[in-house]
């Protein structure tokens, strides 16, 4: 497989995580580069990581991850998003707002985003591509998306102040039944 495959691949796979930090830098009042620089190494290093432990599972697994990976990015994107959807709506007193820079946001969206790069994964191991080179032109571009991604959210959140929480969770949820009808239908 090309390099332009393989980049092609990349930026297929980043769209979702590009989606996600975007909604992350919509609600970050006052994002620092540290800020993008943390949502797109969380992003980009699962990128990279998950068609590794794709490929490594190979064959074995392939039914197993099939069969459930839609239902797990929806569960996950839909959580996360119908929490973002409640936060928006709650008065301003009894709002508990949900923090993007947190570890364990992260790491949810972070697995949430990158599933299917573990599918593609196994499927490169089904045709005999080696995945050193995949799996880091993968994560790069991941994370320049990602980090690109909070500060065009970040300029475009002030524009729709408190709403744009409400936004950001459909259009979680959104990405989350997109997944599963991609599967189901």
């Amino acid at each position: 497989m090309n390099t332009i495959t393989i980049l092609f691949i990349a930026f297929g796979l980043a769209m979702d995580a590009l989606a996600v930090s975007i909604t992350s830098g919509i609600a970050i009042k006052r994002l620092r580069i540290g800020h993008a620089l943390r949502i797109g190494l969380f992003f980009g290093s699962f990128q990279a990581a998950m068609p590794v432990i794709g490929w490594l599972a190979g064959m074995s697994l392939k039914d197993f991850i099939s069969g459930v990976d839609h239902w797990v990015a929806f569960g996950l994107l839909s959580l996360i998003g119908g929490k973002m959807a409640y936060e928006s709506l709650q008065m301003e007193s009894q709002k508990k707002e949900m923090n993007p820079l947190d570890v364990y946001v992260l790491l949810i969206l972070s697995v949430a985003t990158s599933i299917d790069a573990l599918a593609v994964g196994v499927s490169f191991a089904f045709i005999n591509i080696a995945i050193i080179t995949p799996a880091i032109l993968i994560g790069l571009v991941t994370f320049l998306l990602s980090f690109l991604g909070a500060f065009i959210g970040n300029r475009l959140g002030h524009f729709f102040e408190n709403k744009i929480e409400l936004v950001g969770g459909f259009i979680l949820i959104a990405m989350g039944i997109k997944i599963l009808l991609e599967h189901l239908l």
